[in-house]
């Protein structure tokens, strides 16, 4: 009797184990970076100073970002 319920308990590991197996893993890349939603609330809180480190305009208080820094003006080019 006891061979019939580890034989039973194998193939329910079994198929567990194939369902982990055929699952899809997420890719993650860089191009597929989801841009932040914030409230205008929560936009006007979150905004940077002048010369904190940022990543694009919308950061900063100035809505300049230059060179991975809130500026005051824009860079001369």
């Amino acid at each position: 009797m006891w061979h019939l319920k580890l034989v039973a308990l194998l193939v329910i590991c079994l198929l567990l184990l194939g369902q982990v197996d055929g699952s899809p893993i997420p890719e993650l890349s860089s191009a597929k970076r989801r841009l932040r939603r914030m409230t205008p609330f929560w936009r006007g809180v979150s905004l940077r100073p002048i010369g904190a480190s940022c990543r694009d305009d919308s950061e900063c208080i100035t809505r300049l970002c230059r060179k991975r820094r809130c500026s005051l003006s824009v860079a001369q080019e």
